[in-house]
């Protein structure tokens, strides 16, 4: 027999007994080696297979959109920003009026927190396209649903509308989990012993039925009919025009509808600049798909292609529109229909998985106080 690699067992880190996902975490060069983290790995594998299989076959092409971007597409201004490193001496080259000169680019830059906006630029010159790759958000949350860094899906269609929208995104998270159910039987039932005995049934249940969809407004009626009747309270208000929390997204799926759910229509206040505003001009053409166990788990909608509306809209919003002037000649130079949505893929793996920690099914987690390996 000859040995390779030896370990000394005193030391080894990864001893035969029971070790706490936080441990795990602080030694995340090893953790690949745990039952755990093998099985998400190769979960994760198949589902960005799935991905691209799905697009790929359904005429979608797929795009790069960039990393390094000037435009906030959230309007939430939690973003990067990006700095070269470099000492430079500002109040002299303020003096010789370039004010911008000790900046790279030129000009303040960012991570993305999105590549929509780019992608908006290919589909309305090549039809629909998609792009997969990482997205950052400087949001200051320790919640076992945010990250620093994460995966995103985002396609968009051209020559579509919100109903166009909602049946493609229904479609993929259905086969993302036939996917999981045909490709990964031994990691799936892994899980379902040792992570989420509701992991197996979830899939089957997602893969075999219809989503429900409901408008923001029925979903608010429904909720306030819960607390009214004493079923539950909630640590936060539910009231037509306010945001949806995660406490009632998930009584949503897991307790009125018991599966995946489809809010469409949300007030203009709670979404982004982008979204096509409605006849009623207090809702845009937006919708989210709740999910059992996770809540948000896809979040999209109509673009808005009047050149008249969006500015009025980036008005509200006290948006620079010099900052999107590429955008706004999309409209101007002649636009289209379109729509779109974001996956987070973090998010879809939990879904799968069953696993209840965001930073348990990235190789390496990026969040508050944390960017080790």
């Amino acid at each position: 027999v000859k040995i390779i690699g030896e370990v000394d067992p005193k030391v080894y880190p990864l001893a035969k007994k029971f070790h706490s996902a936080e441990f795990l975490r602080t030694i995340a060069h090893l953790r690949p080696r745990t039952n755990l983290v093998g099985a998400v790995s190769r979960v994760r594998n198949a589902l960005a297979m799935a991905t691209h299989n799905f697009f790929q076959d359904r005429g979608f092409l797929y795009v790069n959109t960039p990393i390094i971007t000037t435009a906030d597409c959230e309007g939430a201004g939690e973003m990067f920003r990006i700095s070269s490193g470099e000492a430079t001496d500002t109040k002299a080259k303020a003096k010789e009026g370039d004010a911008a000169a000790d900046e790279f680019f030129g000009q303040p830059t960012f991570l993305t927190v999105s590549g929509q906006l780019s992608a908006e630029n290919m589909c309305c010159s090549l039809g629909d396209v998609y792009t997969f790759g990482p997205t950052f958000r400087a949001e200051n949350s320790s919640t076992t649903r945010h990250l620093a860094e994460f995966w995103m899906i985002e396609p968009e269609m051209a020559f579509a509308d919100i109903n166009d929208d909602m049946d493609c995104a229904e479609q993929y998270i259905r086969h993302c989990a036939q996917v999981i159910l045909d490709t990964c039987g031994p990691d799936l039932e892994f899980f379902n012993g040792r992570v989420d005995k509701e992991a197996k049934e979830r899939l089957e249940l997602i893969a075999s039925s219809p989503f429900k969809r409901i408008s923001y407004t029925e979903a608010v009626e429904e909720l306030q009919q819960v607390v009214s009747r004493g079923d539950t309270q909630f640590e936060y208000e539910v009231a037509w025009g306010k945001e949806l929390q995660t406490e009632h997204e998930k009584w949503l799926t897991d307790v009125i509808y018991k599966r995946p759910t489809i809010v469409y229509n949300y007030p203009k206040e709670c979404k982004a600049f982008y979204m096509r505003l409605n006849d009623d001009d207090k809702t845009v053409a937006a919708m989210d798909i709740l999910v059992p166990g996770i809540g948000e788990l896809v979040g999209g909608s109509q673009r808005e292609e009047r050149l008249s509306v969006l500015d009025a809209r980036m008005d509200d919003l006290g948006l620079n529109k010099n900052d999107y002037w590429w955008y706004r000649e999309l409209r101007q130079y002649g636009s289209v229909p379109h729509a779109g949505f974001g996956v987070g893929f973090e998010r879809l793996i939990m879904l799968c998985t069953g696993v209840q920690n965001i930073r348990d099914v990235i190789p390496f987690p990026r969040y508050p106080g944390h960017a080790a390996f």
